[in-house]
């Protein structure tokens, strides 16, 4: 079954005083890109979450976001009080020169003064397991959207797929007629030149045009290619393999197979049917930049 690019995942959890939001979200990319906002008292844990992330997601633009509540006292940021010493110091050479009011909560807001406190090995530990258990909870939330959303996706394609195929047939059952209606238009055509001229009808003429014509005009091989790659389309939508790559790939070959029928058929009717069949692989092309 195919999966949508687009999903959604929320966890919440509350750990001794600690209380964490995750909030993970996806959407549409031709490759995997994650985009990871951590306080900064986790930050360190980055690289690991990435890691995990991709161990299910392939594709799409992931956006993973944690926000964490602290209210224990041992939360409380170490203050730099080297960092702050040089700030008054370099603000009171300052004062000599322009009026300047020394403000502590200003000075607590610069840069290196406030410090989040370390994590020792056991906090680090614990803090990781709580994360790691979110972020598995967080995907298998957001796989499940993404696989809601595949279902309506796989059945928009198939209808697309059998409108394709419906027109193919259409294609297929009217190409030999093409031939015949040309072969009577030239030898009428022939009849009343040689009438108007009295020459005698040279018929080894006319079966040679026709002959040419039926070698320049015939699309059995591209009918057959496009329902060969409708067949891979299909069984690709039902596999349980990651398949959009692929499927943009056969759609890029739908539309190859079809310009080229278009071309070489020469016939009105035959390109109804192929303006209707290209509209339809436009259709699936779109959906297709939505599949994992």
């Amino acid at each position: 079954m195919i999966l949508s690019m687009t999903g959604y995942g929320e966890v919440q959890h509350s750990d001794d005083g600690v209380s964490y939001v995750l909030e993970l979200r996806s959407l549409n990319n031709r490759y995997f890109k994650a985009s990871i906002k951590l306080p900064e008292s986790l930050s360190v844990f980055e690289s690991e979450v990435e890691k995990l992330l991709r161990t299910r997601l392939s594709r799409g633009s992931v956006t993973y976001s944690l926000r964490v509540r602290d209210v224990r006292a041992e939360a409380a940021q170490e203050i730099n009080i080297a960092a702050v010493e040089s700030y008054v110091k370099q603000l009171g050479r300052l004062s000599s020169q322009l009026p300047v009011q020394i403000d502590l909560a200003s000075i607590l807001a610069l840069p290196g003064v406030c410090q989040p406190p370390g994590l020792d090995e056991a906090e680090r530990e614990r803090q990781w397991k709580v994360l790691e258990s979110m972020t598995l909870k967080a995907m298998d939330r957001l796989i499940e959207m993404r696989r809601v959303e595949g279902k309506a996706l796989r059945d928009d394609l198939m209808r697309q797929c059998a409108q394709i195929r419906k027109h193919l047939a259409s294609i297929a059952e009217r190409a030999p007629i093409v031939l015949k209606e040309y072969h009577q238009r030239l030898l009428s055509r022939t009849n009343e030149l040689l009438a108007e001229s009295k020459l005698p009808l040279q018929l080894d003429d006319v079966r040679r045009e026709v002959a040419l014509y039926a070698e320049r005009c015939d699309i059995n091989e591209e009918i057959a290619r496009l329902g060969s790659h409708l067949d891979q389309f299909e069984k690709l939508c039902d596999s349980r393999e990651l398949a959009g790559r692929k499927l943009d790939f056969l759609a890029q070959e739908l539309l190859r197979e079809t310009n080229t029928i278009g071309s070489k058929a020469n016939d009105a009717v035959i390109a109804q049917h192929i303006v209707e069949i290209k509209g339809a692989i436009d259709r699936l092309k779109e959906q297709v930049q939505n599949v994992e």
